[in-house]
């Protein structure tokens, strides 16, 4: 069953897909790599490569071309995150949590809200995310707070959302609010609301974070916060819960081959010292234990990639794919902290100086445990699908 409303196949010539990709090779060898180290050691938000992001079309890269946007099949977009993420995962945060908005406009959006706002967002003139995580509500979004009641032709906003990436540097945000507190059941008097920044709108503390440096996690808060009903996606009330979910399924998709690129970035940085670090008279490469971890690590990595595929695939064909996305976040998730884990151990002393990039490796890697959806709950919804799809 198709749960993309707005789905049409979308496909890539390869030959276009293998010069776009190499291209990504490039800028990440040129233009990150350099830098990576700086920042997140840091915690320095890297303009520089986000200007460079807007001219490549990244904030454009899921959206159609009709609206200025790259048109990319999840599955280049899926190759283009683990090829950035092998070597700086935090960087395509800055564009993942902004394409999540930008889906929810493109599948649930009313014609006038597609012309207006997609090709802003596809440009990078503007920039932001996707605002669900409050302080007493995050896998449970049904347990929202943040209200939005109708004045006239208008809804006045008042709550806090936390966690919220780009919260600083982003200039708008899908909204998710509760427009009816009693409806039953919960999930029918939520909606979501394309909300920039203006008067009433509020930024709070900034996180400061063990990991995922360089890229701003921070609190909004709203006060009296005035939006049009023609904010409201989709202009009708009680939606929102579905319109945000289905947005978690390409998020899902992106942090799966984030894990994917982590996991890859890892196996590469550990093989490459187990030839060059000696002990014994050889390379520790040549030594068994070292042997089982290195091939662990690649069975794991690329195991994880074929699952982030299988995800991507289902995704552009318009299919319902939760069960595939939480597959693929989950299993590759757990594939970057096991490699940054085996990684840490194969750089032995050495990985715990900052001289040596596993140790970012390791950082970050938890991370994709948790964000878009936690892993436990990831299992859950495999579960319930899986049940669902094979009936007794």
């Amino acid at each position: 069953m198709a749960n993309n409303p707005a789905a049409t196949t979308r496909t890539i010539d390869p030959d276009e897909e293998a010069a776009l990709l190499e291209a990504i090779d490039r800028w990440v060898e040129r233009e990150v790599q350099p830098i990576v180290m700086k920042h997140d050691h840091g915690d320095i938000y890297p303009a520089g490569l986000v200007e460079q992001m807007k001219e490549m079309g990244l904030f454009g890269a899921t959206i159609g071309r009709e609206y200025g946007g790259l048109g990319l099949p999840a599955t280049t977009y899926a190759s283009i995150v683990s090829k950035i993420a092998s070597h700086w995962m935090a960087l395509t945060g800055i564009f993942n949590s902004h394409l999540i908005m930008a889906a929810a406009v493109e599948r649930f959006g009313t014609p006038e809200q597609k012309a207006h706002w997609l090709p802003k967002f596809a440009s990078g003139e503007i920039r932001g995310g996707l605002a669900l995580t409050e302080p007493d509500a995050g896998t449970d979004l049904q347990a929202i707070r943040t209200s939005a009641t109708r004045d006239g032709d208008d809804y006045v906003i008042n709550g806090t959302k936390t966690w919220i990436t780009n919260g600083i540097e982003g200039s708008c945000f899908a909204l998710l609010v509760k427009t009816d507190p009693k409806a039953e059941p919960r999930h029918k008097g939520i909606s979501l609301f394309i909300a920039p920044k203006q008067e009433g709108f509020s930024v709070g503390k900034k996180f400061d974070k063990l990991g995922y440096k360089a890229i701003d996690s921070a609190e909004l808060v709203f006060d009296n916060y005035r939006l049009p009903k023609e904010n409201l996606i989709g202009g009708v009330e009680g939606q929102g819960f579905y319109q945000a979910t289905g947005g978690l399924e390409l998020g899902r998709i992106n942090v799966a081959a984030r894990g994917v690129g982590m996991a890859d970035g890892a196996l590469r940085l550990s093989t490459e010292y187990a030839q060059t670090r000696r002990t014994m008279g050889k390379p520790i490469c040549e030594h068994q234990a070292i042997q089982l971890k290195l091939g662990e690590m690649a069975t794991r990595a690329r195991a994880a990639r074929l699952l982030v595929e299988d995800a991507a695939r289902a995704y552009d064909r318009g299919e319902r794919c939760d069960m595939e996305a939480g597959m693929a976040k989950y299993f590759a998730s757990e594939a970057a902290v096991a490699n940054a884990s085996e990684g840490m151990r194969i750089h032995g002393g050495y990985s715990y100086s900052k001289e040596y990039e596993i140790e970012r490796f390791y950082r970050d890697a938890m991370l994709m445990c948790i964000g878009e959806g936690t892993n436990e709950m990831q299992r859950i919804i495999i579960s319930r699908q899986w049940v669902k799809r094979n009936p007794a």
